[in-house]
Protein backbone atom coordinates (compact mmCIF):
# COMPACT_ATOMS: atom_id res chain seq x y z
CA UNK A 1 0.00 0.00 0.00
CA UNK A 2 1.71 3.03 -1.22
CA UNK A 3 1.03 6.88 0.54
CA UNK A 4 -1.71 8.34 -1.29
CA UNK A 5 -2.00 11.83 -3.07
CA UNK A 6 -4.74 12.63 -0.61
CA UNK A 7 -2.49 11.58 2.36
CA UNK A 8 0.40 13.46 1.09
CA UNK A 9 -1.65 16.77 1.15
CA UNK A 10 -3.28 15.85 4.66
CA UNK A 11 0.43 15.99 6.01
CA UNK A 12 1.37 18.77 3.58
CA UNK A 13 -1.51 20.82 3.89
CA UNK A 14 -3.93 20.48 6.60
CA UNK A 15 -3.96 21.60 10.09
CA UNK A 16 -1.82 19.25 12.10
CA UNK A 17 -4.93 17.52 13.95
CA UNK A 18 -5.57 16.58 9.92
CA UNK A 19 -2.24 15.30 9.30
CA UNK A 20 -1.97 13.31 12.79
CA UNK A 21 -5.30 11.50 12.15
CA UNK A 22 -4.60 10.60 8.81
CA UNK A 23 -0.75 9.12 9.90
CA UNK A 24 -2.43 7.28 12.43
CA UNK A 25 -5.47 6.38 10.22
CA UNK A 26 -2.77 4.90 7.17
CA UNK A 27 -0.72 3.12 9.94
CA UNK A 28 -3.73 1.15 11.38
CA UNK A 29 -5.02 0.47 7.68
CA UNK A 30 -1.47 -1.12 6.65
CA UNK A 31 -1.36 -2.90 10.13
CA UNK A 32 -4.77 -3.94 10.90
CA UNK A 33 -4.97 -6.43 7.46
CA UNK A 34 -5.81 -9.80 8.35
CA UNK A 35 -2.50 -12.34 8.74
CA UNK A 36 -1.14 -15.67 8.18
CA UNK A 37 0.64 -18.08 10.52
CA UNK A 38 2.81 -19.87 7.80
CA UNK A 39 3.33 -16.34 6.42
CA UNK A 40 3.49 -13.63 9.02
CA UNK A 41 7.40 -12.81 9.35
CA UNK A 42 7.30 -11.89 5.71
CA UNK A 43 3.92 -9.96 5.86
CA UNK A 44 5.16 -7.67 8.84
CA UNK A 45 8.62 -7.38 7.31
CA UNK A 46 6.56 -5.90 4.38
CA UNK A 47 4.34 -3.60 6.79
CA UNK A 48 7.35 -2.10 8.00
CA UNK A 49 8.69 -0.87 4.92
CA UNK A 50 5.31 0.26 3.80
CA UNK A 51 4.64 2.30 7.30
CA UNK A 52 8.52 3.57 6.63
CA UNK A 53 7.68 5.86 3.84
CA UNK A 54 5.54 7.43 6.46
CA UNK A 55 8.24 7.61 9.11
CA UNK A 56 10.72 9.11 6.18
CA UNK A 57 7.98 12.01 5.80
CA UNK A 58 8.13 12.60 9.93
CA UNK A 59 11.97 12.97 9.98
CA UNK A 60 12.08 14.83 6.79
CA UNK A 61 9.86 17.16 5.57
CA UNK A 62 6.95 17.28 8.09
CA UNK A 63 9.85 16.64 11.45
CA UNK A 64 7.89 19.53 12.97
CA UNK A 65 4.33 17.59 13.28
CA UNK A 66 6.17 16.33 16.13
CA UNK A 67 5.67 19.58 18.21
CA UNK A 68 2.01 19.10 17.92
CA UNK A 69 1.93 15.39 18.36
CA UNK A 70 0.47 15.27 21.86
CA UNK A 71 -1.65 18.14 21.67
CA UNK A 72 -3.40 16.68 18.25
CA UNK A 73 -3.71 12.70 19.30
CA UNK A 74 -5.43 11.83 22.24
CA UNK A 75 -3.62 9.69 25.08
CA UNK A 76 -4.17 6.17 25.78
CA UNK A 77 -4.56 7.10 29.63
CA UNK A 78 -6.68 10.17 28.79
CA UNK A 79 -8.84 7.72 26.60
CA UNK A 80 -8.94 4.95 29.11
CA UNK A 81 -10.28 7.28 31.57
CA UNK A 82 -13.04 8.77 29.28
CA UNK A 83 -14.19 5.26 28.94
CA UNK A 84 -14.16 4.28 32.35
CA UNK A 85 -15.62 7.40 33.74
CA UNK A 86 -18.61 7.18 30.64
CA UNK A 87 -19.15 3.56 31.89
CA UNK A 88 -20.28 4.05 35.03
CA UNK A 89 -22.57 6.87 34.32
CA UNK A 90 -24.31 5.13 32.34
CA UNK A 91 -25.13 2.85 35.09
CA UNK A 92 -25.26 -0.35 32.54
CA UNK A 93 -25.75 -3.79 33.64
CA UNK A 94 -21.78 -4.52 31.82
CA UNK A 95 -18.88 -4.32 34.33
CA UNK A 96 -15.46 -2.90 33.30
CA UNK A 97 -12.37 -4.67 32.59
CA UNK A 98 -9.55 -3.45 31.14
CA UNK A 99 -6.16 -5.64 29.71
CA UNK A 100 -3.07 -3.73 29.03
CA UNK A 101 -0.36 -5.58 26.92
CA UNK A 102 2.87 -4.07 27.71
CA UNK A 103 4.58 -2.64 24.56
CA UNK A 104 1.60 -4.14 22.37
CA UNK A 105 1.91 -2.41 18.79
CA UNK A 106 -0.76 -1.96 16.14
CA UNK A 107 1.09 -4.75 14.22
CA UNK A 108 -0.71 -7.03 16.44
CA UNK A 109 -3.57 -5.77 16.11
CA UNK A 110 -4.74 -8.42 13.18
CA UNK A 111 -4.76 -11.81 15.93
CA UNK A 112 -6.58 -9.64 18.18
CA UNK A 113 -9.15 -8.38 15.64
CA UNK A 114 -9.44 -12.02 14.05
CA UNK A 115 -9.85 -14.12 17.19
CA UNK A 116 -12.25 -11.77 18.68
CA UNK A 117 -14.41 -12.99 15.29
CA UNK A 118 -13.31 -16.51 15.81
CA UNK A 119 -14.81 -16.72 19.58
CA UNK A 120 -18.11 -14.34 18.45
CA UNK A 121 -17.09 -11.21 19.98
CA UNK A 122 -18.52 -8.34 19.06
CA UNK A 123 -15.79 -5.33 18.23
CA UNK A 124 -17.29 -2.23 20.05
CA UNK A 125 -14.45 0.11 19.14
CA UNK A 126 -11.48 -0.40 17.25
CA UNK A 127 -9.10 2.38 16.89
CA UNK A 128 -5.51 4.28 17.25
CA UNK A 129 -4.35 6.43 20.38
CA UNK A 130 -0.98 7.72 21.32
CA UNK A 131 1.54 6.80 24.02
CA UNK A 132 3.06 8.88 26.45
CA UNK A 133 6.14 11.07 25.48
CA UNK A 134 8.50 9.36 26.26
CA UNK A 135 6.39 6.49 25.09
CA UNK A 136 7.88 4.30 28.42
CA UNK A 137 6.09 2.51 31.08
CA UNK A 138 6.44 4.58 33.96
CA UNK A 139 4.94 7.95 31.86
CA UNK A 140 1.98 5.42 31.52
CA UNK A 141 1.47 4.22 34.64
CA UNK A 142 1.97 8.50 36.03
CA UNK A 143 -0.71 9.14 33.37
CA UNK A 144 -3.05 6.64 35.36
CA UNK A 145 -2.31 8.76 38.50
CA UNK A 146 0.06 5.46 39.50
CA UNK A 147 3.74 5.37 40.58
CA UNK A 148 4.92 2.74 38.88
CA UNK A 149 2.90 -0.29 37.02
CA UNK A 150 3.90 -2.60 40.31
CA UNK A 151 1.44 0.10 42.29
CA UNK A 152 -1.41 -2.72 40.78
CA UNK A 153 -0.13 -5.48 42.13
CA UNK A 154 -2.47 -7.59 44.19
CA UNK A 155 -5.17 -4.89 44.14
CA UNK A 156 -2.30 -2.80 45.60
CA UNK A 157 -3.11 0.29 44.25
CA UNK A 158 -4.75 3.43 45.79
CA UNK A 159 -7.89 4.37 44.54
CA UNK A 160 -6.57 7.87 43.86
CA UNK A 161 -6.09 6.49 40.34
CA UNK A 162 -7.92 6.92 36.80
CA UNK A 163 -9.46 4.15 37.32
CA UNK A 164 -11.18 3.59 40.82
CA UNK A 165 -13.55 0.87 41.40
CA UNK A 166 -11.47 -1.33 39.96
CA UNK A 167 -9.85 -4.74 41.39
CA UNK A 168 -6.09 -4.31 39.81
CA UNK A 169 -3.26 -6.51 39.26
CA UNK A 170 -0.06 -6.89 37.01
CA UNK A 171 2.03 -10.04 36.30
CA UNK A 172 3.64 -12.22 33.73
CA UNK A 173 2.07 -15.23 34.10
CA UNK A 174 1.06 -17.87 31.39
CA UNK A 175 -2.10 -16.84 30.33
CA UNK A 176 -3.69 -19.69 31.97
CA UNK A 177 -2.89 -19.13 35.33
CA UNK A 178 -4.16 -15.52 34.74
CA UNK A 179 -7.83 -16.86 34.07
CA UNK A 180 -8.32 -18.22 37.53
CA UNK A 181 -7.20 -14.85 39.20
CA UNK A 182 -10.33 -13.28 37.47
CA UNK A 183 -13.42 -13.88 39.88
CA UNK A 184 -16.85 -12.27 40.03
CA UNK A 185 -15.00 -8.66 40.80
CA UNK A 186 -17.23 -6.41 38.39
CA UNK A 187 -14.40 -4.25 37.39
CA UNK A 188 -10.75 -5.26 36.77
CA UNK A 189 -7.58 -4.01 35.28
CA UNK A 190 -5.19 -6.41 34.37
CA UNK A 191 -1.85 -5.46 33.53
CA UNK A 192 0.37 -7.83 31.27
CA UNK A 193 4.39 -7.63 30.66
CA UNK A 194 3.67 -9.64 27.40
CA UNK A 195 4.74 -8.93 25.02
CA UNK A 196 7.51 -6.57 26.16
CA UNK A 197 9.22 -9.72 28.67
CA UNK A 198 10.19 -11.33 25.72
CA UNK A 199 11.15 -7.90 23.54
CA UNK A 200 13.62 -6.98 26.32
CA UNK A 201 14.68 -10.10 27.08
CA UNK A 202 14.52 -12.55 24.43
CA UNK A 203 13.95 -10.91 20.90
CA UNK A 204 16.14 -7.47 21.43
CA UNK A 205 19.22 -9.74 20.87
CA UNK A 206 21.53 -9.87 17.76
CA UNK A 207 19.76 -11.95 15.34
CA UNK A 208 16.54 -11.88 16.77
CA UNK A 209 14.58 -9.19 16.56
CA UNK A 210 10.60 -7.95 14.64
CA UNK A 211 10.33 -10.84 12.83
CA UNK A 212 11.40 -13.54 16.00
CA UNK A 213 8.68 -10.93 17.81
CA UNK A 214 6.10 -11.29 15.17
CA UNK A 215 6.20 -15.09 15.03
CA UNK A 216 5.90 -15.78 19.13
CA UNK A 217 3.01 -12.84 19.15
CA UNK A 218 1.04 -14.74 16.52
CA UNK A 219 1.25 -18.20 18.52
CA UNK A 220 0.86 -16.04 21.72
CA UNK A 221 -2.88 -14.03 20.45
CA UNK A 222 -3.69 -17.12 18.49
CA UNK A 223 -3.76 -19.57 21.74
CA UNK A 224 -6.62 -20.61 23.23
CA UNK A 225 -5.61 -19.68 26.93
CA UNK A 226 -5.46 -16.17 26.01
CA UNK A 227 -9.00 -16.21 24.54
CA UNK A 228 -9.96 -18.29 27.70
CA UNK A 229 -8.88 -15.19 29.27
CA UNK A 230 -10.46 -13.08 27.61
CA UNK A 231 -13.51 -14.90 27.52
CA UNK A 232 -13.50 -14.41 31.42
CA UNK A 233 -12.73 -10.50 31.27
CA UNK A 234 -15.59 -10.26 29.08
CA UNK A 235 -17.94 -12.59 31.25
CA UNK A 236 -20.23 -9.78 32.69
CA UNK A 237 -17.51 -6.84 31.49
CA UNK A 238 -17.43 -5.06 28.53
CA UNK A 239 -13.23 -4.96 28.00
CA UNK A 240 -11.06 -2.76 26.49
CA UNK A 241 -7.55 -4.22 25.08
CA UNK A 242 -4.59 -1.46 24.76
CA UNK A 243 -1.36 -1.29 25.73
CA UNK A 244 1.61 1.68 27.07
CA UNK A 245 3.74 2.14 24.00
CA UNK A 246 4.49 0.18 20.99
CA UNK A 247 7.78 -0.30 19.41
CA UNK A 248 10.76 0.03 17.12
CA UNK A 249 12.06 -2.75 15.26
CA UNK A 250 15.44 -1.38 14.99
CA UNK A 251 16.87 -3.75 13.76
CA UNK A 252 15.33 -2.86 10.34
CA UNK A 253 16.81 0.63 10.55
CA UNK A 254 19.23 1.91 8.55
CA UNK A 255 22.50 2.67 10.43
CA UNK A 256 23.28 6.72 10.69
CA UNK A 257 26.21 7.52 8.88
CA UNK A 258 29.38 7.99 10.89
CA UNK A 259 29.23 11.50 11.68
CA UNK A 260 25.97 11.00 12.98
CA UNK A 261 27.01 7.91 15.23
CA UNK A 262 29.31 10.09 16.62
CA UNK A 263 27.18 12.03 17.83
CA UNK A 264 24.40 10.01 18.50
CA UNK A 265 26.11 7.60 20.48
CA UNK A 266 27.37 8.87 23.42
CA UNK A 267 24.35 10.73 24.03
CA UNK A 268 21.92 8.16 23.50
CA UNK A 269 23.90 4.96 24.34
CA UNK A 270 21.38 2.23 23.48
CA UNK A 271 17.95 4.43 24.16
CA UNK A 272 15.87 6.28 22.02
CA UNK A 273 15.22 9.09 24.19
CA UNK A 274 17.34 10.92 27.39
CA UNK A 275 17.22 13.89 29.37
CA UNK A 276 19.81 15.92 28.30
CA UNK A 277 18.45 18.99 26.21
CA UNK A 278 21.80 21.11 26.11
CA UNK A 279 23.69 19.61 23.11
CA UNK A 280 23.25 21.10 19.79
CA UNK A 281 22.79 19.44 17.06
CA UNK A 282 23.46 21.23 12.98
CA UNK A 283 21.68 18.72 10.92
CA UNK A 284 18.74 19.61 8.83
CA UNK A 285 16.34 17.80 8.54
CA UNK A 286 17.04 16.76 12.34
CA UNK A 287 18.07 13.79 13.29
CA UNK A 288 17.13 14.15 16.95
CA UNK A 289 14.44 16.38 18.71
CA UNK A 290 14.07 18.13 21.77
CA UNK A 291 9.89 18.26 22.71
CA UNK A 292 8.39 19.31 26.49
CA UNK A 293 5.48 17.20 26.85
CA UNK A 294 3.16 16.87 29.52
CA UNK A 295 5.83 14.72 31.78
CA UNK A 296 8.57 17.24 31.32
CA UNK A 297 11.18 17.92 28.65
CA UNK A 298 13.70 15.69 26.49
CA UNK A 299 15.65 14.76 23.88
CA UNK A 300 13.82 12.27 21.29
CA UNK A 301 15.70 9.92 18.52
CA UNK A 302 14.25 10.89 15.76
CA UNK A 303 12.59 8.18 12.66
CA UNK A 304 14.32 5.05 11.60
CA UNK A 305 18.05 5.04 12.34
CA UNK A 306 20.24 3.15 14.87
CA UNK A 307 24.08 3.49 15.70
CA UNK A 308 26.99 1.11 16.63
CA UNK A 309 26.98 0.98 20.44
CA UNK A 310 28.66 -0.93 23.07
CA UNK A 311 26.99 -4.63 23.25
CA UNK A 312 25.46 -3.84 20.01
CA UNK A 313 22.42 -1.62 19.64
CA UNK A 314 19.06 -3.72 20.52
CA UNK A 315 16.64 -4.79 17.72
CA UNK A 316 13.56 -3.90 19.36
CA UNK A 317 13.46 -1.09 21.93
CA UNK A 318 10.88 2.19 22.39
CA UNK A 319 11.11 5.84 23.26
CA UNK A 320 12.03 7.51 19.98
CA UNK A 321 9.51 9.11 17.47
CA UNK A 322 8.77 6.80 14.67
CA UNK A 323 4.86 5.88 14.61
CA UNK A 324 4.68 1.98 15.67
CA UNK A 325 6.68 3.35 18.83
CA UNK A 326 4.09 5.90 20.05
CA UNK A 327 0.86 4.43 18.39
CA UNK A 328 -0.69 2.31 20.46
CA UNK A 329 -4.06 0.06 19.63
CA UNK A 330 -7.35 0.74 21.40
CA UNK A 331 -10.21 -2.10 21.13
CA UNK A 332 -13.03 -2.80 23.05
CA UNK A 333 -14.47 -5.91 23.19
CA UNK A 334 -18.13 -7.67 24.64
CA UNK A 335 -19.80 -10.70 24.25
CA UNK A 336 -22.95 -10.86 22.32
CA UNK A 337 -24.15 -7.57 21.11
CA UNK A 338 -22.46 -5.55 24.03
CA UNK A 339 -25.54 -3.89 24.94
Amino acid sequence: MAISLDLLHNIHSQSSPVAWQSLLNYAWQVCSEPLDMATVGQQITQREREIYSADLLLATTSWDLWQDFEACVESTADALAHWWEQSTSERSSLGKAVLILDGLSLREVPWILQGAAEQGLTVKQKRVTRSELPSDTNTFAHSLGLNKRADLQNNGASQTHRLPGATTDTLDLPWYDCISLIKAEPNWVLWHEWPDSDLHHQFAKAGQGGIKLAEAAATKLSDRDFWGLIQRLTTGRSLIITADHGYAATGNFPDASPEQTEYLKPLFGQKRWVTDTDRQGHWVPPIDLVLKSRHGQYRYALGRRKWKSSGGYPTLTHGGLSLLEVAVPFIELSQGSGV
